[in-house]
């Protein structure tokens, strides 16, 4: 059994995606950075959902000390069911936050002062999963078949994906509301389900074949990968608080935030097995090998960055912003009624810390990564 590992809300579970109605949401920043006992300024990071492989990068900054060379105590918080990152930044409870950029910028229409200030994840991680029996190569595949998505503002490109391959959602696929783990997909009650490359996909990989008695292989699916496709949305983005960025401090101490994360996410491209026990000791509830294939996952989707990790690419931003004003889901609403205003993003903060990891010696580009072989054992042991 497949247990639910993701569960996405927004405001609290009070949104209404592509109404950006918001309720219970302050813009107010009332979060003080104290002084630890050690010197250093206390720091505290939102994440989107437990802590796991797809933040390692932020668990091994704090593991090897890379905030504390910044002078940062960083304490990072969970998230869980009913946290949103970019709520609990809005509202001055955290000072940074992990969130996908299509949910943070809806949240933001609807009034949460908040701009991306490193965009970490250059690629999408969602893809369209269906058993190799289904001959569901591509998104035009879909047509007449039972297609599993979250929603919760997950689904935008899986429209985009249809809609681009000339499918009308609403028509030409019976469209099912997933559950957060897998569960429908293995009993063959969804043809094409939604997943993420370094998580629920492994889970796939984690489980028996009933047929063979032997561990599902890559060979047994098809998958559609939504950057192949030409609609993949920009996700994991450190955002922090936009009021905030109008303080001399707060400016300089995202500087230094960016450079440490991003020295993390470089140590984790280059030392994976470290980051796979940093990360099970920081309290995963998911296993070694489980944790592995989402690090080396989660590396291929940053790495290589050619114009430096983190740095905001236009064109992936236009486009995210593109899909998310232009799709609809199947209740007709779009992520966005109006493109984000020239505050939602800035690459200031990011270029000042890629320079300051330079001077180090990091490599910010990883233009010769290589990505590992992972192999899963049941259950993600």
């Amino acid at each position: 059994m497949i247990t639910r590992t993701r569960t996405l809300r927004a405001c609290l579970g009070v949104v209404a995606i592509g109404l950006a109605t918001l309720t219970g949401c302050s813009t107010t920043s009332d979060t003080t950075n104290a002084t630890s006992q050690s010197g250093l300024t206390t720091v505290k990071l939102q994440l989107q959902w437990f802590k796991q492989g797809q933040f390692a990068g932020y668990l091994a900054a704090v593991d090897q000390g890379f905030y504390k060379e910044q002078g940062l105590d960083v304490r990072i918080l969970d998230g869980g069911t009913d946290i949103v990152p970019q709520t609990v930044l809005a509202q001055g409870q955290a000072d940074y936050a992990i969130a996908w950029v299509p949910k943070a910028l809806a949240s933001r229409e609807a009034g949460a002062g908040i701009t991306d200030v490193a965009q970490v994840y250059r690629r999408s991680g969602t893809k369209q999963v269906a058993f190799k029996s289904a001959n569901i190569t591509g998104p035009a595949g879909l047509k007449g078949k039972k297609v599993g998505n979250w929603g919760y503002g997950n689904e935008f490109e899986l429209f985009a994906g249809m809609t681009k391959a000339g499918l009308d959602p609403a028509k030409d696929v019976t469209l099912v509301q997933q559950q957060f783990d897998m569960n429908a997909f293995l009993s063959h009650d969804i043809d094409a389900a939604q997943a993420m490359s370094y998580n629920e996909y492994a889970q796939l990989l984690e489980v028996k074949n009933p047929a063979t008695g032997k561990l599902y292989t890559a060979d047994d699916f098809t998958t559609i990968d939504w950057n192949d496709q030409g609609v993949a949305m920009l996700q994991d983005a450190i955002w922090a608080n936009t009021a905030k960025l109008k303080d001399s401090a707060y400016q300089d101490r995202t500087v230094k935030f960016i450079a440490a994360s991003l020295k993390g996410w470089a140590f984790c491209r280059d030392h994976v097995d470290k980051c796979r026990d940093i990360t099970v000791a920081a309290g995963s509830t998911l296993g070694a090998s489980h944790q592995q294939w989402q690090i080396n996952e989660v590396n291929k989707l940053i790495w290589p960055a050619p114009g430096g990790v983190g740095t905001i690419d236009k064109d992936a931003w236009d486009r995210t912003v593109g899909i998310a004003e232009q799709t609809k889901n199947q209740e007709g609403h779009t992520v966005l009624t109006k493109a984000p205003d020239a505050d939602a993003y800035t690459n200031e903060y990011v270029t000042k810390a890629l320079d300051l990891l330079k001077t180090q010696g990091v490599d910010v580009t990883g233009t010769g990564f290589q990505a590992q072989a992972v192999t899963l054992a049941e259950g993600g042991k």
